[in-house]
């Protein structure tokens, strides 16, 4: 299936590593002019030698103030991938106020604003766009120590059925993708124990992790005119673990 973003701006969160890193990189290939935001500025230097066509933005979304001034003259967008996020595993009976905080921050209202910012521009335009958020299938399993992380992608799946209420009607799609682990550097890290990692995959009926490239494959799918009647769903990416 060929997919092509030229003469389209997209914008992609969580940018300097992992899911955002290939999804910023798929979407150059695929013809986009890409503006990639992180905080982390060696990141955005290392992508910038990687593809020199995307534009770099350093900022910490959690920072509402900090993330509205950096990104108020980044032109006109009309695809955008919500991908960063931040998991803290704590259980239930410790979680911290701070901790809390820091993950609906990032998780959850960086969203909401980003979204707003970029959605805005879209209803002026009258040019329609697609938004996709980087959920996980946390939204709908219980998993252990991650109390917070499960509300907040939660929470997400929530935000983006009414963001595709709402935006519909001006012709902005709002999807999210809902993935099991995935073999990032950081869940290969995460799940580098054979034990832990054989438990949940007994659970997957395909028997594996997800890799970067299923993921950004399926964003991929949802921002282009393939899934144009494709509103408000919230994608799994799982292998059939939540079909269980």
């Amino acid at each position: 299936m060929e997919i092509s973003f030229a003469g389209k701006q997209a914008l992609v969160t969580g940018a300097g590593k992992g899911i955002g890193r290939a999804t910023a990189l798929a979407l150059a290939r695929c013809g986009a002019r890409v503006t990639a935001v992180t905080r982390t500025q060696a990141d955005l230097n290392s992508l910038v030698q990687e593809c020199p066509a995307i534009v770099p933005v350093c900022v910490d979304l959690a920072d509402w103030a900090a993330t509205e001034a950096a990104l108020k003259d980044v032109g006109p967008i009309d695809l955008l991938v919500n991908n960063a996020g931040c998991a803290v595993l704590q259980p239930f009976l410790e979680v911290t106020p701070d901790q809390f905080d820091l993950l609906f921050n990032v998780n959850v209202k960086a969203v909401l604003h980003v979204s707003q910012m970029v959605a805005i521009g879209m209803k002026a335009r009258g040019s329609g766009g697609s938004i996709v958020n980087v959920s996980s299938q946390a939204s709908q399993r219980a998993l252990r120590d991650h109390a917070v992380y499960c509300a907040t992608k939660g929470a997400l799946d929530m935000l983006t059925k009414v963001m595709a209420l709402e935006l519909g009607p001006h012709q902005i799609r709002v999807n999210s993708v809902n993935p099991t682990v995935v073999m990032t550097k950081m869940g290969r890290l995460g799940w580098s124990d054979p034990e832990k990692a054989r438990n949940m995959k007994s659970r997957i009926p395909l028997g594996r992790f997800a890799e970067e490239e299923d993921v950004v494959n399926s964003i991929l799918f949802l921002l282009s005119e393939k899934s144009s009647m494709v509103n408000g769903v919230a994608l799994p990416v799982d292998g059939g673990h939540l079909a269980c």
